[in-house]
């Protein structure tokens, strides 16, 4: 049956991915997308089942209404989802990804409308458990002056709000966290500040400038990291809600088997992005070295050892599982930026305003 999906946040990496998906593959589907900029949407803005209007959910938190009133399922995937920013702009990563959501909650449950909310890896925070259970897991946070967990405990407190107005005043939800994911749109790999994207794309980065990779802490940190095609599949299900098998319900959406750690994925990206023309030489100018994490990030920092999910949830309620691998994940992300296409969004955001980093979810 036909669905009214709204995306606030819909230019960001996984809006972008998640409405292109649906308008491909959902006939009967139609997607009213919002943010502050539209780029990475210009070739769907034609479309007969796509509708976009630009608002900034900070500056004008009335433009969300209109959307939530119209719409079947709303996905508020608006949110700082760099942890540079976590320990730099802390109160502005609360007011986005806490207090701007957490009012697209309460007109959701206004309005009798479903949420589907993305909450993050992070909420597991330093918990040891092998892996990250959605329902037993403790979400374990660090001290307070550690500025690196208000993102962290933003998210929690949200899926925590959202399960309390299920139960007091019966709001349908569905809850996905994500881990690691990464493909195209991911962020800019030609920003040159540090720590302006999320791992991958940053490596990216240094290696299309010629710089070194600076691994924090030595790069011993475990990771899980997931092609956002797979990914979108396991949203796309959540969404449909076949027989309601994800009502109530918080999925994983990781790949368990592709992990690795931040040293070995800077040097099998080094690997991979040799074989491209014009990077054949690229170990000569690009090296891996160590700095301390309170150097790359400030003394608000701390840090994650692993963090691996347990996707049984996933297969059991939504049939669904990741296929594509580490190796091919990679590929696939460095083919899109340095392709042609990657530098006309780069042209594209150029002339757009703001700063779309501090919108798009991860």
């Amino acid at each position: 049956m036909g669905q009214t999906v709204a995306i606030i946040g819909a230019n960001g990496f996984i809006g972008s991915n998640l409405t292109e998906h649906l308008l491909a593959t959902r006939d009967d589907w139609r997607v009213l997308g919002t943010d502050i900029e539209s780029h990475r949407l210009d070739a769907l803005r034609d479309h007969p089942r796509f509708e976009f209007t630009r608002g900034d959910i900070l500056a004008d938190p009335d433009c969300v209404e209109p959307l939530v009133e119209r719409a079947d399922v709303v996905l508020p995937l608006a949110a700082i989802a760099t942890p540079i920013q976590y320990v730099r702009r802390p109160l502005a990563v609360f007011e986005l990804t806490f207090e701007a959501n957490l009012r697209i909650v309460r007109s959701c449950a206004a309005h009798d409308k479903r949420v589907v909310f993305p909450s993050s890896s992070e909420v597991y925070g330093m918990a040891d458990d092998p892996p990250f259970d959605e329902q037993t897991t403790k979400l374990v946070m660090g001290p307070i002056d550690k500025h690196r967990w208000i993102y962290a405990t933003s998210k929690q407190l949200l899926d925590r709000v959202i399960h309390a107005y299920h139960f007091e005043r019966g709001l349908r939800y569905s809850i996905f966290r994500p881990f690691n994911w990464i493909g195209p749109r991911l962020d800019y790999v030609l920003d040159a500040r540090e720590g302006s994207s999320r791992v991958l794309t940053q490596f990216i980065g240094n290696v299309v400038r010629r710089e070194d990779i600076r691994l924090v802490d030595g790069g011993f940190q475990r990771r899980c990291f997931l092609y956002i095609d797979d990914a979108i599949e396991a949203l796309t299900r959540i969404i449909a809600n076949e027989g309601g098998c994800a009502d109530q319900r918080i999925f994983n959406v990781g790949n368990p088997r592709n992990d690795l750690s931040i040293r070995e994925l800077g040097e099998l990206l080094i690997e991979l992005i040799e074989a491209y023309p014009g990077f054949e030489n690229v170990r000569e100018s690009v090296q891996l070295v160590d700095v301390a994490s309170k150097d790359y990030y400030g003394t608000g920092y701390q840090d994650i050892a692993t963090r691996t999910p347990s996707i049984r949830n996933a297969e059991q309620y939504l049939g669904w599982q990741p296929t594509t691998d580490l190796r091919t994940a990679i590929k696939k992300t460095i083919d899109y930026y340095l392709s042609d296409l990657a530098r006309e969004e780069v042209a594209a955001r150029a002339h757009a305003r703001g700063d779309a980093s501090t919108r798009a979810q991860d």
